[in-house]
């Protein structure tokens, strides 16, 4: 695995070397202050978790894959990832395609409750690849809370949120595992649902339900740029650590005093204006700058549309939208660009479901 070298100001140099492992042996389980019962339950349990739209990190100074944290703000969306879990006496089987990131999370969950016996897992996630929905975080929730309701329970949905954002991690091309970029918004809007504004160290700072029956609509625009390799992740984070010094103060209080007012009027307009605001400061326009400034000229062109709430989710190329316009509507709006709607959904207000599989 590569080090990344990462510099955010002329006396700011930070070395990651992204150090592979065996899934399930580099454990970060929850400390927790009270005693938790185990108590595996008979039958198999379901959970679905809603996956999610990152509109932004932030600050990137504090975003490291050897400590979850960052900050940031997201939503949930009508897009799902499923678990099945059933208790075993025997070794835990999974049937996923991605089983070391389950492994992970897995042995992470036993360390936590004291449970010492296996589980069957079947999960699923949405089948939408590389939109910027976040199927792994939603993966990893989803299969958490089906464990903890298969054993009685033991933990709060609080602590399944935290144990996810702790042991976030990507598989490698040898089938091992190694710690990610997580700043937690993915796990908060996949268990409570709506938008989660995050802080540092996995704190979440406020969560309110949004744009209730509004649409979604992922558009993506063609883009040669890769944020995957080397060189291109070196490139994006250290300008994306040194704009973030700068503007850092200006977007947390953007949040502070016009965002989540703006939420909890649900009042989507001014939340957009905000969101449109951000696009121009600190990491958020490292990412899109990244892409090059034709991304700027997409978005521009869908909010003078009438397109309430337009971004870009993650590290791009996707542009979420929210809006009250129909599908026909969008679609010729963005047809005028050259563009396609990739997926139409809706947000999601409820979270995290679980229920008991009929036998």
């Amino acid at each position: 695995m590569p080090m990344m070298k990462i510099r955010g100001g002329d006396l700011d140099l930070v070395e990651y070397e992204f150090e592979p492992f065996t899934a399930g042996t580099s454990l970060r389980p929850l400390a927790l202050e009270r005693e938790v019962r185990v108590e595996p339950q008979e039958g198999a349990f379901t959970a679905r978790a809603p996956a999610r739209i990152h509109s932004t990190v932030l600050d990137m100074n504090r975003f490291a894959p050897d400590r979850p944290g960052g900050g940031g703000f997201g939503y949930a969306v009508q897009v799902y990832c499923t678990a099945t879990v059933r208790c075993t006496e025997g070794k835990t089987e999974i049937e996923y395609d991605r089983a070391p990131i389950v492994i992970q999370v897995v042995e992470a969950f036993k360390a936590t409750v004291g449970y010492e016996g296996g589980f069957l897992i079947q999960a699923q996630d949405h089948q939408h690849k590389h939109v910027g929905l976040g199927s792994t975080g939603t993966v990893l929730t989803a299969v958490c809370h089906a464990m903890n309701a298969a054993v009685g329970s033991p933990l709060t949905a609080e602590e399944i949120r935290v144990l996810v954002g702790r042991n976030f991690v990507e598989e490698t091309a040898d089938d091992r595992v190694a710690f990610g970029f997580e700043t937690g918004v993915g796990p908060a809007v996949s268990t409570y649902g709506g938008f989660v504004v995050m802080g540092d160290d996995l704190t979440l700072v406020y969560h309110h339900p949004f744009a209730a029956g509004k649409h979604v609509y992922v558009i993506i625009p063609e883009s040669g740029i890769s944020s995957a390799g080397k060189s291109e992740f070196d490139l994006l984070m250290n300008r994306a650590r040194d704009l973030d010094y700068r503007d850092r103060p200006l977007k947390a209080y953007m949040v502070m005093m016009d965002l989540i007012p703006a939420l909890d009027q649900d009042n989507l307009v001014r939340a957009g204006e905000v969101m449109w605001e951000i696009e121009f400061r600190g990491s958020k326009r490292a990412e899109i700058e990244h892409h090059g400034f034709a991304i700027y000229a997409y978005m521009s062109r869908l909010r003078e549309a009438g397109l309430e709430y337009v971004g870009m989710s993650s590290v791009g190329p996707s542009i979420a939208v929210v809006t009250g316009k129909s599908r026909d509507e969008v679609e010729a709006i963005a047809g005028e660009l050259g563009l396609t709607v990739t997926l139409a959904t809706m947000v999601d207000n409820e979270g995290i479901t679980v229920w008991r599989e009929e036998e």
